[in-house]
């Protein structure tokens, strides 16, 4: 979880880069994000990006607004729905919470600090995540199994590992998680990749050390979920907030 307050004399435009997790974005202070994506134009105050959704523009002015990152276990819950129904796709938090966002919005606002306003999140993750219905189990396994491995799990051996038929896990998996596990493989090694390489890593390294076949294939990747190379993938502030998932937080302003 993080907390951003931007001003200035003119509007801030970012790209936002795919995240093995799904992004939720509440702006408290009365004023609007701008969002340009392959759906089309979008002004929320609020936002949840599902898994894999494609990189999309955002544009916003004197904002103050808190980023949380949710492990898909979580969110399934924490969302009430399964995340195939986000699959790709920005969309106004109202439209999930309904009332409750605009409510949250308001405690937000008048909160004096940024610890307050991470414990309000923190309260209303924590009702819905306990209210919520889990994912399978053999689905949070394969999940788990796929961030532990990097990305690197082999994935025609994860149904087998659980007992499920292959079908079964590629079914629930892709219902519960958003996508299938083959691409939640791919989008956590190039997630792994592309921090490498905003570390200063090489793409000839971090291919190798990612596990790509070779550069080329690293490149794929890269472009299949940014539409840029790997070096200006690497530059985009974007990451700069992306490494910390709920409930493991901290802020900034």
């Amino acid at each position: 979880m993080a907390g951003f307050r931007i001003h200035g004399d003119s509007p801030i435009e970012l790209r936002a880069i795919p995240h093995p997790a799904v992004t939720v974005a509440v702006e408290f202070g009365d004023h609007l994000f701008d969002i340009h994506g392959a759906a089309g134009r979008m002004r929320s105050e609020s936002l949840a990006a599902g898994l894999a959704f494609s990189a999309f523009q955002v544009r916003a002015e004197n904002v103050e607004c808190v980023q949380i990152r949710l492990s898909p276990l979580a969110a399934h819950a924490v969302f009430g729905l399964p995340l195939a129904e986000l699959r790709g796709s920005v969309i106004a938090l109202d439209d999930l919470w309904g009332r409750d966002t605009s409510r949250l919005r308001e405690r937000l606002h008048h909160a004096r600090t940024w610890p307050e306003r991470f414990a309000l999140i923190d309260t209303e993750l924590s009702v819905r995540l306990r209210s919520g219905r889990a994912v399978d189990p053999e689905v949070a396994w394969a999940w788990r199994r796929i961030v532990a491995s990097r990305g690197r799990a082999r994935v025609n051996d994860l149904a087998a590992r659980t007992g499920w038929s292959r079908q079964r896990m590629w079914s629930r998996f892709g219902s519960q998680i958003g996508l299938t596990p083959k691409r939640a493989a791919m989008l956590v090694r190039f997630d792994q990749a592309v921090h490498r390489m905003v570390r200063g890593h090489t793409p000839a390294r971090v291919a190798a050390d990612c596990g790509y076949a070779d550069q080329s294939h690293l490149h794929h990747d890269v472009r299949a979920f940014t539409g840029t190379t790997p070096t200006a993938a690497a530059n985009e502030p974007w990451l700069a907030a992306d490494d910390t998932a709920w409930p493991a937080h901290g802020g900034s302003a």
